[in-house]
C-alpha cells in the first residue's frame, strides 16, 4: 500500500505504518481547519502494480487534479482483502481531509453507501459500479454484458477458424475468472455465453475459478487443464493469476483473451483479442466535473459501446499480424451492429 502525492516522490508503508498514519489524520483533523485545497482520495480496491485499470484510474484523476489550481490528488492502495476495504475507506471519510474519494469496483457502492449515512458529507465518485438515488455518490457502470458478448463473439470466431492454436473440428472456449462476483454471473459471463452461441451455437463453454486475485500457479494449473482437453481459447479476468494462464497458453501454442485493457503487448500471438473500457477517459473528465461542481451526485450512468465506452481493441499491429483478415471484419462488423444495438442486451440476467 502507498500514498502517492502529486510531483512528490513514492512512499512505501508497512499496514501497521498506514494504521497509525490514519489514526494520526484522524487525531489532527480535529485540531485544524482544512485549507481551500480541493483533495481528492483515489482509492485502488487491491494495488496498482499488474492492474492496468487501477492504474489508468489514478492516471485520469492525477491528470485532472494537475488540470485546475489548488487541487491534490493522492492514491491509497487497499490491498486484496476486499473485507478491509470498507474500513479503510471509511478511515477517509472519517478523517474530513478529502472533498472527493474516486475508486472503482463493482463491490464499492454499497460499501460507500454505508459510510455516507455516517458521514453525508463526503463524496464519492465510483467507476465500475452502480448506485443511484444517493446525492453523495456519483457511479459510472460499464455495460459488462456487451463487453462480454464482444469477448464471446471473437472466442468463438477462433475456436472455428483455421489458426494454428485452434481445432474447428472441436469448437471450444473458455473463461477463468479470480472470483464469482454479481457483474460477472449477470453481466459478463452470461454476455461471453451470448457472443459466442452467436457464432458457434454448438460450442463448448467452460468456466473455472481461480478463487482470488494473485494465484498465478491456480491460474495456470485450472488453464493447462482445460486447454489439454481440448480448450483452444480462454477468456482470463484473473488479476494476477492471469500471468498463468498466459504462461500455460503459450507452453501449449493456444490462446488467452484480454479483458478492460489492450493486452497485446503481455505476450504477442498468444494475446490475440482484447475488451477494453475507457477508464482513464471517465476518471479524468469525472474527476474535472466533481472539481468544477458540475457532476451529478445522486445519478448513475450506463457507459456502453455506443458512446465508445466500451470497444473491442482493433488498431493494434500484434492483432492484425496475428488474426486472419476475414475473422478481423467479422469481429469489426459485431462491433459495429452493437453499437447499433444489435443485438439488444440488458445490463444484467437474472441471478444465477
Amino acid at each position: 500500500m502507498f500514498f502517492h502525492n502529486k510531483g512528490k516522490r513514492r512512499i512505501r508503508m508497512s499496514l501497521p505504518v498506514i494504521t497509525a498514519f490514519l489514526f494520526l489524520t484522524l487525531v489532527l483533523s480535529g485540531c485544524s481547519q482544512k485549507d481551500d485545497t480541493y483533495d481528492i482520495a483515489v482509492f485502488i480496491p487491491g494495488v496498482t502494480e499488474g492492474s492496468p485499470t487501477y492504474s489508468e484510474m489514478a492516471d485520469g484523476v492525477l491528470a485532472a487534479a494537475k488540470e485546475r489550481d489548488k487541487v491534490e490528488a493522492s492514491v491509497i492502495e487497499g490491498g486484496f482483502n476486499q473485507g478491509d476495504w470498507g474500513e479503510k475507506v471509511k478511515a477517509l471519510a472519517a478523517s474530513g481531509d478529502w472533498d472527493l474519494i474516486v475508486t472503482t469496483n463493482p463491490a464499492l457502492p454499497k460499501i460507500c453507501e454505508a459510510i455516507s449515512r455516517e458521514f453525508p458529507q463526503q463524496k464519492f465518485l465510483i467507476l465500475d459500479g452502480f448506485l443511484e438515488g444517493n446525492p453523495s455518490i456519483y457511479t459510472l457502470r460499464y455495460h459488462q454484458m456487451e463487453q462480454g458478448y464482444l469477448a464471446g463473439t471473437f472466442a468463438a470466431l477462433v475456436t472455428g477458424s483455421d489458426m494454428s492454436g485452434a481445432d474447428k473440428e472441436h469448437l471450444s472456449v473458455g473463461m477463468i475468472v479470480g472470483q464469482e462476483y454479481p457483474d460477472m454471473n449477470q453481466a459478463i459471463r452470461p454476455g461471453f455465453e451470448r457472443g459466442v452461441k452467436r457464432v458457434a451455437p454448438e460450442a463448448k463453454i467452460e468456466f473455472r475459478v481461480v478463487g482470488n486475485w494473485f494465484d498465478a500457479s491456480k491460474g495456470s494449473e485450472l488453464a493447462s487443464s482445460l486447454y489439454d482437453s481440448g480448450t483452444d481459447v480462454i477468456l482470463t479476468i484473473a488479476g494476477g493469476a492471469n500471468q498463468g494462464v498466459v504462461a500455460a497458453a503459450k507452453e501449449r501454442g493456444r490462446y488467452v483473451l484480454w479483458f478492460d485493457t489492450a493486452g497485446y503487448d503481455v505476450a504477442p500471438g498468444t494475446v490475440i483479442g482484447s475488451t477494453a473500457v475507457e477508464q482513464y477517459r471517465a476518471a479524468y473528465e469525472k474527476s474535472l466535473a466533481a472539481i468544477d461542481g458540475t457532476l451529478p451526485f445522486g445519478s448513475a450512468e450506463v457507459a456502453s459501446t455506443k458512446d465508445g465506452w466500451i470497444t473491442f481493441v482493433e488498431n493494434d499491429e500484434h492483432y492484425r499480424e496475428t488474426v486472419p483478415k476475414e475473422l478481423r471484419e467479422r469481429q469489426h462488423r459485431f462491433l459495429e451492429d452493437l453499437k447499433q444495438g444489435n443485438p439488444p442486451l440488458p445490463l444484467l440476467e437474472e441471478e444465477r
